[in-house]
């Protein structure tokens, strides 16, 4: 049976940290304690560009990694835009993309 879920994706990076914890933390707490959403993935990126145009990349030469981190959830849409809510506070404008999918 096919049900209408909204898939999100998040684009932080493993720096970010946010009340002692790092974000990526934050957002898995809000997703699974606070909201138990039914799927949650957590990818972690060889490389990639943020905002300011720097690219982060594992580097043998640096001792603090500073990766890409996407987290991609989905469920139905009432939960997700509750969920939305919440992180629309932690995350800047830009790192948070969703669309309407059909989960089978």
């Amino acid at each position: 049976m096919a049900a209408e879920v909204t898939v999100v994706r998040i684009y932080l990076s493993e720096a970010d940290h946010k009340h002692g914890k790092t974000l990526m933390q934050d957002i898995l707490d809000i997703l699974h304690e606070q909201h138990k959403v039914r799927c949650v993935t957590v990818l972690r990126g060889i490389a990639g560009i943020g905002d300011t145009g720097e690219v982060h990349a594992a580097n043998m030469l640096r001792i603090m990694v500073d990766l890409p981190i996407i987290i991609e959830f989905f469920d139905t849409p009432e939960v997700v835009n509750s969920v939305l809510e919440l992180l629309d506070d932690l995350l800047p404008t830009g790192h948070i993309v969703s669309w309407p999918a059909t989960c089978r």
